[in-house]
Order: C-alpha cells, then sequence, then structure tokens
C-alpha cells in the first residue's frame, strides 16, 4: 500500500498551519480534495452564490494541481458537495457541473447542512480524482 502525501496550494498555507489539515491528499493514483470554497488568494469569501461555486471549481484545480501538473477536472471521479440551503444552491451547482464536467458526468452525493467552516460560504465541495498514468 502507497503512503499518504499530503499537498496545500499557495494561499493556503495559513489555514494549513492554524487549523492543522492539508488541501489534499495522494494515495498511490488517487487524489481527495478537502473542502474547497469559493474563497480568494487572500481568503475572502465571495457572497454571491454563483460566482462562490465557480471560485471554488478553482480552488479545487488548484488543489488537484498541487499533488500533479497534470491533472484536471476531467480526472474526477467522485464529488461530494455540501449546501447550506440545497434549495437556492442546486441549480446552479448542476449548472457549474455541466460547464466544469462537458465530457464526462462524476458520481454526485448532495448534502445539506447547518453550517461551514468559514463564515460565509454557501457551498463546500470535496473532490477525487484518478492520477493518469
Amino acid at each position: 500500500m502507497s503512503s499518504a502525501q499530503f499537498f496545500n496550494y499557495p494561499g493556503t498555507e495559513t489555514n494549513a498551519e492554524q487549523y492543522h489539515y492539508s488541501q489534499a491528499v495522494k494515495i498511490g493514483n488517487t487524489v481527495r480534495t478537502s473542502g474547497q470554497g469559493g474563497w480568494d488568494e487572500k481568503g475572502n469569501v465571495e457572497p454571491d452564490l454563483e460566482r462562490q461555486i465557480g471560485l471554488t471549481f478553482d480552488n479545487i484545480l488548484k488543489a488537484l494541481k498541487a499533488v500533479d501538473s497534470r491533472l484536471s477536472l476531467d480526472d474526477v471521479y467522485a464529488i461530494r458537495s455540501y449546501h447550506l440551503d440545497i434549495d437556492t444552491s442546486f441549480n446552479t451547482m448542476t449548472t457549474q457541473f455541466r460547464e466544469q464536467f462537458p465530457n464526462h458526468r462524476p458520481i454526485w452525493t448532495c448534502i445539506q447542512i447547518g453550517k461551514l467552516g468559514l463564515e460565509g460560504m454557501q457551498v463546500e465541495i470535496e473532490v477525487e480524482a484518478s492520477i493518469p498514468v
């Protein structure tokens, strides 16, 4: 069995130190991200839902590329999304899926919860991806 390797991308080092976690882990050819949100390089959460989800996918890509520069959203096969209000965010999320994953349909678990990790977050997404061989 391969040992776990942990990764962060630029701009997340403070959270890594302060909260003692990593943005991604690689075990063998599998990569999993921690929950990503719609924050900018300074850690500010975007208040607009559509832009927040777009930034979340940007951050997912940054986390994947921190592990292996060959990775892209095309390599994502599983998604878990956590929503403060599914009724508000579901259609926006599926629209983003069509844009972000035009060539395949990853498996998806969608969950409504009461609170997310950072103030202002409306959605948090974690993914699993397979490193191309």
